[in-house]
């Protein structure tokens, strides 16, 4: 019912919000990423995306589409895979943001492990800000990270907000600067803080600055400050700052897959696990079971 290919033009044109993009990233003409578009509408009857001539956007149905399209990917490639005979193989150089340290990314990439057992994955887990360097210095094959303000590629993983999160006990003095605990530049949710407080007028200070997620959780459950995450992966013992303590609004994140530079010896196993990951992307919501390191 539902061609493979449009499926993968609309994952394109949803990561992009944008169909001259998705054809340049495709290699498609824009009016063959229109007519796959239009052809996957007419097939489920649905509008995916409203657009018009200064912007695209996702609808409802084109928002339940993306975990329909992701998953009808990952069994057809699964299929084909098995019934041609063909294993994957090679080094595969994947990063993915500290905000994945908690949740169950390790059960994702144990199986594909065990789907491309020869397949060499070497793991780095980054800022998200580090990421998008090295991979634009062509020291990665695939991302998973927050999408940068000023870079509007990628496959979208999920779309969330930011948060203030802190230890529950923790009570703020709007009379004295802002607690803070963030990462290091070039920290994308550290970037967002400091903009949103700068314009609201709110004086701040850093009173923990890591490079591990771990490190500013257990900051943050100490009660030194806040933070700011996603709403989706607040970590066990911390708890969102009530909207009394008066603390601007964060806005949204998003988080998307982002390819590098084509190795060939690499694009097919970048193509299967960003298939994976965006097949099992609800996953990533939950924390990680005990026992997985």
């Amino acid at each position: 019912m539902y061609d493979p290919s449009h499926l993968r033009t609309f994952l394109a044109v949803a990561g992009a919000l944008s169909f001259t993009q998705a054809a340049r990233r495709l290699g498609l003409r824009q009016s063959t990423v229109s007519q796959h578009v239009r052809r996957l509408e007419d097939a489920t009857g649905r509008q995916l995306f409203t657009r018009d001539t200064h912007s695209v956007e996702l609808t409802e149905d084109g928002e339940a589409m993306l975990g329909f399209a992701r998953r009808i990917l990952e069994v057809h490639e699964q299929a084909t895979a098995f019934f041609g005979g063909t294993r994957l193989r090679g080094r595969l150089r994947f990063g993915a943001s500290e905000d994945f340290v908690l949740t169950r990314l390790p059960e994702i990439l144990e199986g594909f492990r065990h789907e491309h057992p020869e397949v060499d994955l070497e793991l780095s887990v980054e800022l998200s800000g580090t990421l998008h360097e090295k991979l634009a210095a062509g020291k990665l094959d695939l991302v998973l990270a927050k999408r940068r303000p000023e870079d509007p590629g990628g496959e979208p993983v999920w779309h969330d907000r930011l948060v203030w999160i802190g230890a529950e006990r923790l009570r703020l003095d709007p009379g004295r600067p802002v607690p803070l605990i963030v990462y290091p530049p070039p920290g994308i949710t550290r970037a967002r803080a400091l903009d949103v407080l700068q314009r609201a007028g709110r004086p701040w200070r850093v009173v923990c600055t890591s490079r591990s997620l771990n490190g500013l959780v257990a900051a943050a459950r100490a009660g030194l400050g806040v933070m700011a995450h996603a709403r989706g992966l607040v970590p066990p013992g911390l708890v969102r700052v009530p909207d009394r303590a008066g603390l601007p609004d964060l806005g949204r994140i998003d988080f998307v897959l982002v390819h590098g530079r084509r190795r060939p010896s690499a694009q097919q196993a970048a193509d299967a696990l960003a298939t994976a990951i965006l097949a099992g992307g609800d996953r990533l919501h939950q924390p990680r079971r005990p026992g997985l390191a």
